[in-house]
């Protein structure tokens, strides 16, 4: 893979992430929420995947695999927190800027929000785009990958739909999922997420560019382990649910590992 074929599917993914922030701030304005973002999340990868697959499409090896795997993610994700939301108000996180902001409000939120999602997207993506102009060869690395990757999807479902049929519950109203998935972790589908891009860069670092993206799933998994608002929405749990600080006590935040007693 020669310099001039990195810089081309660098750009090229950075032009797709724009793109899409862009649809998304503009579709914001017309529903009034800025939540929306949410919701194109997990899409403008698959966006950037398919950008990439479809300016040089390299056959029916990695390049067809890792695209497929990033749409199947991508597409699964955003239709969940589309459905999750779209019920809802305004995410807490928004109001709270909006209500910081005091001149500009939507200048800022597209800066703030917008932009920042973009960027973050866009480096993430970096395994996908350069693993897509690899050569067409799956390797043992790749086919780890995969597996690492099928692992976290089925992690991530799995918690998502736990987590769901515990909600629909009324008589679970107030209380804290204790069971399945969420036992053994806090957020299983934080953990599904990051098992998900470190599968992908295994199939990335097939060849020595790819190798160099190493950076992409460490920045996606700090900001699921440390950011993206979970500090916060553990916060407002602990304040709305009974229980929630013990549950905080025994369980991890993270790694699946055995309950403390």
């Amino acid at each position: 893979m020669s310099v001039t074929d990195v810089l081309g599917a660098v750009a090229l993914a950075l032009g797709a992430a724009s793109a899409v922030v862009v649809a998304a701030f503009v579709v914001a304005l017309v529903r009034r929420r800025y939540d929306t973002i949410d919701s194109f999340w997990g899409a403008g990868f698959a966006v950037i995947a398919v950008t990439g697959f479809l300016a040089e499409p390299r056959g029916l090896g990695s390049s067809l695999v890792v695209t497929a795997l990033t749409v199947c993610w991508g597409t699964r994700l955003s239709w969940h927190i589309h459905r999750r939301n779209v019920a809802g108000g305004e995410d807490r996180r928004y109001t709270e800027m909006l209500g910081r902001a005091k001149r500009y409000p939507r200048l800022r939120m597209f800066c703030k929000v917008y932009l920042t999602q973009g960027a973050v997207m866009w480096f993430v993506a970096l395994p996908v785009v350069l693993a897509q102009r690899q050569a067409d060869e799956l390797g043992a690395l790749a086919f780890a990958g995969i597996a690492v990757w099928a692992f976290g999807f089925a992690f991530e479902v799995i918690g998502d739909e736990q987590l769901r049929r515990f909600k629909a519950d009324p008589g679970n109203k107030g209380a804290v999922l204790r069971h399945g998935l969420w036992r053994y972790t806090r957020h299983p589908n934080y953990f599904g997420d990051a098992c998900v891009w470190w599968g992908i860069y295994l199939i990335a670092a097939q060849h020595l560019p790819g190798v160099a993206t190493v950076l992409s799933p460490v920045l996606m998994t700090w900001l699921l382990a440390r950011g993206s608002g979970k500090p916060l929405m553990e916060r407002h749990l602990a304040a709305s649910k009974g229980g929630y600080a013990d549950y905080v006590r025994r369980t991890s935040g993270f790694v699946p590992l055995p309950p403390k007693f």
